[in-house]
């Protein structure tokens, strides 16, 4: 269901969001009603500190137990 929702914003943060809408194909009620999805998940999560798109890629490289990712990160 469907439900108004009114919201009193500054000016320049609605002229950006707006030109986001519109180069992204998308309207301003479907951002804003992802944005509450995503911060409600985030707070519900025990991973709230990874970033979803990390969390996505999170286990799809299989490592040696030695690695030594701080040599690597290094070199």
């Amino acid at each position: 269901m469907k439900v108004k929702l009114t919201l009193k914003l500054n000016k320049n943060a609605i002229d950006h969001a707006k030109s986001y809408a519109k180069k992204t194909n998308q309207s301003l009620s479907f951002l804003v009603e992802k944005y509450f999805t995503l911060i409600s998940e985030k707070n519900s999560s025990d991973h709230e500190d990874i970033s979803p798109v990390v969390q996505e890629l999170s286990g799809i490289i299989d490592l040696p137990d030695d690695f030594d990712y701080k040599k690597e990160y290094h070199n």
